[in-house]
């Protein structure tokens, strides 16, 4: 998918370059995603029965003697290899099952081409290591390889895919919505970087078809890499109901614009700088997610899941302060090009205070889903 037009110089950026500027902190910093990404460990680990349980069902079914295996969104950090290991012994304990030789096994790792795609590759030797330690100095043959781009839209050959696994990614959109700006530029949304309570309606809406524009496409791609059959695991946050205001997903964005907000009052930020900032992200309901799948036609829906991640937090360390790094992982790079680092901080000091007192009132509740679907 092309990447979005940038704005002229001088006027107020209507859209950000999503594709070449978002992605998850890089290196192994305190800030950087792979310090902070215990909360995604935590989600592919409640649902790894799932993801373990489709590869070895679709293996059962085709026994194929080689697999095409994509992670899209991998990211970087630890998690990536995590789930692909997973992901290599469920095939390899099923092949023994049935005393069928172990297929080989071709894995696509997928993300933006500004991702840290070398902390994976460095990460590589230990983790063929530890499989041929695992497994006795033998070891079934992978083959994995980086595939920079956006998933929205084609990346690999026709019918090269047998398994599809995407872990919280399908919730960020390809782009900001242009529907949040008017003729001129200005945003329908001020002083306000997602759906909120007094939002007008047009917002919600524009956010909605965006996410049914870059869903479809993502569907319709994958059908033309997936093999028949071939079966698709996609974790995503979401919403219970219709309403987008709730104290789930919306209300950790609700609280990042006040700690905006805040930074607006003190002068440090600029109110027409926040005025023209957006997130790329929607939380769609069970019943947006099945009905794209439904109107698309190639995937049949094996399983739709609702969970909730209860609160992570280890021994003596402040959740608003563990929250604040995970969000601030997630989101610095679109925020440091649009506001410049120097915000940074103060920001996401505001913004740990705030989640604090939030929930020392009452829990924030972020409900994501578990999909199966499966090729036609």
């Amino acid at each position: 998918m092309p990447p979005s037009p940038k704005a002229d110089k001088g006027k107020l950026p209507m859209q950000m370059d999503v594709e070449n500027v978002f992605h998850m902190t890089g290196g192994i910093g305190v800030t950087s995603y792979a310090k902070n990404s215990s909360l995604q460990k935590k989600a592919s680990d409640m649902v790894k029965h799932i993801t373990t349980g489709t590869i070895q069902e679709l293996f059962l079914a085709t026994t194929p003697k080689s697999i095409g295996i994509a992670d899209l969104g991998c990211s970087s950090g630890p998690n990536s290899l995590t789930t692909i290991k997973d992901i290599v012994e469920a095939v390899e304990r099923s092949s023994i099952n049935i005393l069928h030789p172990l297929p080989e096994l071709r894995v696509y790792l997928n993300d933006l081409p500004t991702n840290d795609f070398n902390s994976i590759f460095k990460a590589l030797p230990e983790f063929y290591r530890e499989l041929r330690k695992e497994k006795n100095g033998g070891c079934p043959s992978i083959f994995i390889g980086g595939y920079a781009g956006s998933f929205y839209g084609r990346l690999l050959p026709n019918n090269c895919l047998h398994f599809v696994y995407s872990s919280y990614s399908l919730h960020w959109l390809s782009r900001v919505p242009p529907a949040l700006y008017d003729e001129q530029g200005r945003s329908i949304n001020k002083g306000h970087i997602y759906i909120s309570r007094s939002s007008p309606p047009q917002v919600s809406q524009a956010y909605y078809k965006q996410f049914q524009e870059d869903f479809n496409l993502f569907l319709r791609s994958r059908s033309e890499e997936l093999v028949v059959g071939g079966r698709m695991v996609l974790i995503l946050l979401g919403r219970r109901g219709q309403d987008h205001v709730d104290r789930g997903n919306f209300f950790f964005w609700e609280l990042l614009s006040r700690s905006f907000s805040k930074l607006v009052s003190q002068g440090e930020v600029e109110e027409e700088k926040l005025d023209s900032y957006e997130v790329h992200f929607y939380a769609p309901s069970k019943n947006e997610i099945e009905e794209e799948v439904r109107k698309e036609g190639s995937f049949g829906l094996d399983r739709l899941e609702m969970f909730e991640i209860e609160r992570d937090q280890k021994d003596g360390e402040n959740y608003g302060k563990a929250v604040a790094r995970a969000v601030r992982a997630i989101q610095e790079s679109m925020i440091s090009q649009h506001f410049g680092e120097r915000i940074l901080d103060s920001l996401f000091d505001n913004y740990g205070r705030m989640v604090d007192e939030e929930t020392a009132k009452e829990e924030i509740k972020a409900m994501s889903f578990a999909i199966v679907l499966r090729k036609l």
